[in-house]
């Protein structure tokens, strides 16, 4: 039932989405078409994660207050829990307030993800494209003529790695300029600095280059993303969440 509903709702609206694309861009350039669908995603969960990534901000602007409360009331953890829970209502924040964006993105990055990890194979346009979408006969799964998109690529790789390093490292240097961060936190955000980015290359590379390439166009929308949002100014954390 849910895998039936998955496909329906989920998978077969981007398969389709991805086919018409590819259809449209000049060249029949595939790299091309997931670039645009994967800008397209994004722009259209853009409210969800900007949700997140300010319900982070601003609980970190609250962690030198948190912190002197855990000195405060380190004798008395019960007592403690109910004044970090009166600032968080005072302060009108919600801790898990990055949560629920976080989530609601999941099942369509999934599906996302499985479609550049299927392809649009003979097999994958005869189960799922939609009849009135016009068949796209044989797609050629090259970028450009140089990167076959349906193999592997140390390349795709390193360039995701790459990417995905410098957004962490903006994403925590977000979270510091407002002198936010516990020492425990900005210990684990370097450490994140340096991991993130090694996961991504061990992971990018074993997969088809495809994935790749909607990493890397992910990285750099998350980047343009933050920016933007570290452009309206701090007092964006004066906002609900």
């Amino acid at each position: 039932m849910i895998s039936t509903l998955f496909t329906t709702f989920l998978y077969e609206p981007l398969f389709n989405g991805l086919v018409i694309l590819y259809h449209l861009v000049p060249g029949h350039e595939f790299g091309i078409a997931i670039i645009l669908l994967t800008l397209l995603l994004r722009f259209a969960l853009y409210p969800l994660s900007a949700k997140a990534i300010i319900a982070q901000r601003r609980l970190a602007a609250l962690q030198p207050q948190v912190k002197e409360l855990q000195e405060k009331y380190k004798e008395n953890k019960e007592q403690q829990a109910k004044e970090i829970l009166d600032l968080y209502k005072k302060e009108k924040v919600n801790p898990f307030a990055g949560l629920g964006p976080l989530f609601l993105q999941l099942p369509i990055l999934i599906a996302l993800y499985r479609v550049f990890w299927n392809g649009l194979g003979t097999d994958e346009l005869a189960l799922y494209l939609y009849s009135f979408i016009p068949h796209p006969g044989v797609i050629d799964p090259s970028f450009f003529g140089i990167l076959m998109l349906d193999e592997k690529s140390w390349g795709i790789a390193i360039a995701a790695g790459l990417f995905q390093f410098i957004q962490t490292k903006h994403a925590m240097q977000m979270n510091t300029t407002v002198k936010s961060s516990s020492d425990m936190a900005q210990a684990m955000q370097k450490q994140m600095t340096a991991i993130f980015p090694a996961v991504t290359v061990a992971i990018v590379s074993q997969l088809p280059s495809a994935i790749g390439v909607y990493w890397v166009t992910t990285s750099i929308f998350s980047l343009w993303q933050q920016w933007h949002l570290q452009r309206k100014g701090d007092n964006i954390l004066q906002k609900k969440t």
